[in-house]
């Protein structure tokens, strides 16, 4: 398994906006094998920083999620509401190798 985890720096003064998009992304993301863990918002501390966690069986998968979603037109409207609202001023993406525990622990 591999987590994808999105950190973002949103426009403070548009957090409903960036709410609604993340919204979307919820929904979307299991239609392409993804598991999504969900959106962090800010609360206390820096008010312009979001993060979000998602994860794909592998890397591979991941691409492939990446390619057939380029065309996705609910995807597509995703994005452009991204852009017309001006909600995200910028993000960077990590992989990570979730360490979980095992089961009956």
């Amino acid at each position: 398994m591999i987590t994808c985890v999105l950190r973002y720096e949103v426009d403070a003064d548009k957090l409903e906006d960036f709410e609604a998009y993340a919204r979307r992304w919820i929904d979307l993301l299991p239609r392409f094998g993804g598991v999504h863990h969900g959106y962090f918002l800010p609360h206390e501390g820096a008010n312009d920083i979001a993060l979000a966690l998602f994860s794909f069986p592998s890397l591979a998968a991941y691409e492939r999620y990446r390619a057939v979603s380029a065309d996705d037109p609910d995807c597509r409207a995703a994005y452009r509401f991204a852009r017309e609202t001006r909600c995200i001023r910028r993000y960077d993406r990590q992989f990570l190798r979730p360490l979980l525990a095992a089961a009956g622990d």
